[in-house]
């Protein structure tokens, strides 16, 4: 948990509290599993502010067994295995604890065959990649192009989008990520730092109908380059420098920016994601990204290692 914003290894202490009872509406959950995404440590390092509530126990994801059930939720969900999503929203509850408590439906039903690893790296990267894709309509038979395809984000956008029926564009930095990308499914994987991205996109697709950007900024030249008209650019997240848009050029490639971000995403909206996201994992059809687990007494270092930008997904074991 931590007090006080800063550094991980100055704010982040584990410490022993009495266990979270749920509430009404709520879910007692024992955490096998722990994700760290991006906003866990933009929260912590005080990047992005939120209100401390005496203390805050990090973590939006994870993976576990319901334990309880408060008023009104069904008591034969305790024994069920589930994935979470965005416990510590708004909340001091988060993941990265043996036990947490989050409403019902932010306990989703995890399949059998679905390890706990796997359940704590959908949450935030899988619902943002859903909420991204399907907000501006269905992507069947369209051609989607997912920027950073090796990061969570886009390799659920990928997963998610051959599933629905997509024709999936990704682009990637490396021979390492350009496997993972592979792995998931992309059909092309182009190296945006090599000389003639768009040519080599143009070559497989005549113009892309949606872009799942991570980088706005950097990115865009080469979004437009590649849009149709009235193609949806959708950017869920922010760099340390917000761009300066090229409106002219903007106006000429005629397309539409989204801006996101999960927090702001209706509930049911949420849990209809969260429902989608299940029927694929139950199907099969996502996948792990490599997984670098880290005990609960060694939580800063997983948190400097999200923040290095280690290729995979940290896991935290309480």
């Amino acid at each position: 948990m931590y007090r006080s914003t800063g550094p991980a290894a100055q704010v982040l202490h584990v410490e022993e509290i009495d266990r979270p009872a749920p509430g009404p509406g709520e879910v007692l959950v024992r955490v096998h599993a722990s994700g760290v995404n991006p906003t866990d440590f933009k929260a912590r390092s005080g990047m992005v502010p939120r209100p401390i509530d005496g203390f805050q126990i990090p973590h939006q994801d994870g993976a576990g067994i319901i334990e309880a059930a408060g008023p009104g939720v069904d008591p034969g969900r305790v024994g069920q295995r589930v994935w979470l999503f965005m416990a510590a929203a708004g909340r001091r509850w988060g993941t990265a604890a043996e036990w947490t408590t989050v409403p019902d439906g932010h306990a989703v039903p995890l399949p059998d065959g679905a390890s706990f690893e796997l359940g704590a790296s959908l949450g935030v990267p899988a619902l943002t990649a859903h909420w991204a894709l399907f907000a501006d309509g269905p992507v069947k038979d369209k051609t989607v192009l997912v920027a950073g395809g090796a990061g969570a984000v886009g390799h659920f956008a990928i997963e998610l989008a051959k599933r629905a029926g997509a024709r999936v564009i990704t682009t990637v930095s490396s021979a390492e990520k350009a496997a993972l990308a592979e792995k998931a499914g992309a059909d092309l994987v182009v190296n945006y730092r090599a000389a003639g991205a768009a040519d080599k996109i143009h070559a497989f697709a005549p113009a892309v109908d949606r872009v799942i950007e991570v980088a706005l900024g950097a990115n865009l030249e080469l979004d437009l380059a590649v849009s149709r008209p009235a193609a949806t650019v959708v950017t869920y997240a922010a760099q340390s420098a917000d761009p300066v848009l090229p409106v002219r050029a903007c106006m000429s490639a005629n397309v539409i920016l989204r801006f996101m971000l999960l927090y702001g995403v209706p509930e049911t909206e949420l849990e209809q994601a969260a429902a989608d996201v299940t029927a694929a994992l139950a199907a099969g059809e996502l996948t792990a990204l490599p997984v670098h687990k880290y005990p609960l007494e060694h939580i800063a270092a997983a948190h400097d290692a999200a923040e290095a930008g280690v290729i995979g997904k940290i896991i935290v074991t309480p």
